[in-house]
């Protein structure tokens, strides 16, 4: 036989895309023996099967469903009434034959488990090395192996292997990476007080193109980002590096030109990134000696200002999205203060998660968890609003969680 052929039988295992045709493939090979307890124990403790199913089928009748470490054809162990006809299938010469890499072990590994073969491994004519054994019933079984075989599953176990090892280098270099972003996020907090805050991102990923920040902007200024950059994964979170770097460099301009801040930061992102990337951001700035916010917001969701009556103030969009032009603009609007409001800007990862029924969570849902829970410390507020995303939802999380809240108060 030509060796292409014995590869395809180390082969068989394979899904093969691709083809016009329907798959086929062997599900189940039927034997017939007379007590399935003692069978079962031969083909899992003897031989080293898989258990793939047992019960009981409307007939009344048992069905076991055995399968070798490795293949996809299954054994259906049937055990006949003696008045079948199938009964006088048991012990018949119907070979199923197994294909191993090395019969000789095989033979020795099953031999001592008292297998009980009818001959020791032979080379006949056409090749390869063969033996033949028989179950407790007399049902006949063939154990073959051919060098192709083995070379082919030699290179299929090396090809694994290596897969492995690419797999374990990305999850490390994703660790890494997550490591690195998270050291983005603000590790220090101004210390404002009339002002207290927290932020959050629980990513949906390793790594998100989710983006919060808090900013010393001078003496009793504080600047409050949130951004969500386009895409996923670690494409997404360059660009969120890209964007944080470009704000931290330029924050100096802050102080007294949020705008050329804004359209700085505008210009170095498009520069810096391709023509898909962009970001929605909105930047607030809190003035504590005015008891002010002023802000921006570029395409970004709008921020809920819950004041302490119930009301709730949005900060719309004022301007387009950040890295589509090169040349871009925005204008600034600004809010009054009072103590007891409560300001709470997020991404979509809260508002566009969705329930069974494939109800969203919604802003209407994010403005009463804000007032139920607006007693709480700002940290302990993320965490419910989280919480109650997460119990909405109810599935797996498909994009980043991220929200900043603030809780204004008077002087001491």
């Amino acid at each position: 036989m030509a060796s292409d052929a014995f590869l395809s039988w180390a082969n068989r295992t394979v899904l093969r895309t691709g083809r016009e045709e329907p798959y086929l493939s062997i599900q189940d090979i039927v034997v017939f023996v007379r007590d399935l307890e003692v069978s079962k124990r031969f083909y899992l403790q003897q031989l080293g099967f898989e258990l793939l199913t047992e019960q009981r089928l409307p007939t009344g009748e048992r069905w076991i469903e055995v399968a070798p470490p490795d293949g996809s054809a299954n054994l259906a162990l049937v055990e006949p009434k003696p008045e079948a006809p199938e009964y006088q299938l048991i012990g018949g010469y119907r070979w199923v034959l197994f294909m191993t890499e090395d019969v000789h072990a095989k033979y020795k590994e099953w031999s001592e488990r008292g297998v009980r073969f009818l001959s020791g491994p032979e080379t006949p004519g056409w090749g390869g090395t063969y033996a033949r054994f028989e179950d407790p019933d007399g049902n006949a079984f063939g154990l073959e192996g051919f060098d192709e075989v083995r070379q082919s599953l030699e290179s299929r176990r090396q090809a694994h292997a290596e897969k492995l090892e690419s797999e374990r280098r990305t999850a490390q270099e994703l660790e890494i990476a997550r490591q690195v972003q998270a050291r983005l996020f603000p590790q220090i907090q101004p210390e404002l007080k009339t002002v207290e805050y927290a932020g959050i991102c629980v990513q949906a990923r390793q790594v998100g193109g989710d983006y919060f920040d808090f900013l010393n902007l001078g003496p009793q200024r504080l600047g409050l980002i949130i951004g969500d950059v386009s895409g996923k994964g670690i494409a997404a979170a360059l660009l969120m590096a890209n964007l944080q770097a470009s704000l931290r460099s330029q924050s100096a301009l802050a102080f007294d030109q949020p705008e050329a801040l804004l359209r700085s930061v505008n210009r170095l992102f498009y520069d810096n990134t391709g023509d898909s990337a962009y970001a929605s951001l909105l930047f607030a700035d809190y003035d504590e000696a005015a008891g002010r916010l002023r802000y921006v917001n570029c395409g970004h969701l709008s921020g809920l200002l819950v004041r302490s009556d119930g009301k709730v103030d949005r900060l719309e969009s004022t301007s387009t999205l950040l890295g589509l032009f090169r040349e871009w603009n925005c204008s600034m609007r600004e809010q009054e203060l009072s103590p007891g409001d409560v300001l709470a800007l997020y991404t979509d990862g809260i508002t566009e998660a969705c329930n069974e029924q494939g109800e969203e969570f919604g802003e209407r849902c994010l403005i009463e968890s804000l007032q139920q829970h607006r007693d709480l410390p700002c940290q302990a507020l993320l965490t419910a609003i989280v919480d109650g995303v997460r119990r909405f939802s109810f599935q797996e999380q498909h994009d980043d969680i991220t929200a900043i809240v603030a809780k204004f108060k008077a002087t001491s």
